[in-house]
């Protein structure tokens, strides 16, 4: 305040928020987020996920809400749609179709996004995950210096060029004072299906060097596997289709440290 900077206020209707980036675009955060939502509502928590990518939405497509219309109070606040026990806002939900692209301009990306971050009816929340766009710009800042966010989750694959974005989010985080919960490793290995031969083709370490350098944790690591991929595609995420898998509890296990951190 002293500096000038905008009060933090906490959302309405919502207890704990946290945002999962990871300042890369193409290493699978949007699919770890909807994951970690619907891991944290099988732990009996209340649980919402708020897409501010407001120019390439995943969520409706993930929780196969394509189509989906919010509604609207009498006090002009949108009504979260909602599947498999979790609550969901998009920007996806006030477009036309899948395919309409969304041609703005700073001004009005940033009027949008104050309508999604102000003006939804959560109702009561434990936890509100939001996923973030790529980068370090507008949104993160906006979203950072705005509302009270208890942690972020960073997500990258072992790759040294997704490190390079994921290690500046991690640095945008601890300026604006969004504690770091932790990374997760995303494709970390990919077990042949044939002869279970591991294969890491993006390498296996890389998360693992940038944690122990930067002072934070692994809070897991997600394998690269085709099922993974095709779930997701058909909106029926690994966690809710296939609960008893290795895939599905790589997901839960990073909810569960997740929610120790929320709530220590």
């Amino acid at each position: 305040m002293a500096r000038g900077l905008p009060k933090k206020n906490k959302l309405r209707g919502v207890d704990k928020v946290v945002a999962v980036s990871s300042a890369k675009g193409g290493v699978g955060k949007s699919t770890v987020a909807v994951n970690l939502a619907l891991s944290l509502a099988m732990q009996q928590k209340r649980v919402g996920i708020l897409d501010t990518d407001i120019f390439g939405p995943s969520i409706p497509k993930l929780l196969n809400l394509s189509g989906g219309v919010p509604n609207v109070t009498e006090s002009n606040r949108l009504i979260p749609l909602s599947n498999y026990g979790v609550k969901a806002m998009s920007m996806g939900f006030l477009l036309p179709n899948d395919e309409s692209p969304v041609v703005w301009r700073g001004l009005m990306v940033m009027k949008a996004l104050q309508q999604l971050l102000h003006d939804v009816e959560w109702d009561g929340l434990d936890i509100l995950v939001l996923d973030l766009p790529p980068g370090t710009g507008d949104v993160q800042l906006t979203i950072t210096q705005q509302i009270v966010v208890d942690g972020a989750v960073i997500v990258s694959t072992p790759q040294d060029i997704a490190l390079i974005d994921a290690v500046k989010g991690i640095n945008m985080f601890k300026k604006v004072d969004v504690p770091v919960l932790g990374m997760v490793q995303n494709m970390s290995v990919f077990v042949c299906p044939n002869c279970n031969h591991e294969t890491h083709i993006f390498g296996s370490e890389g998360v693992q060097r940038v944690t122990d350098r930067l002072g934070t944790e692994v809070l897991g690591s997600i394998p690269l596997h085709p099922k993974i991929c095709t779930l997701s595609d058909a909106g029926t995420p690994v966690v809710v289709a296939e609960p008893d898998t290795a895939n599905a509890s790589a997901y839960k296990d990073i909810a569960d440290k997740v929610l120790q951190k929320l709530y220590i």
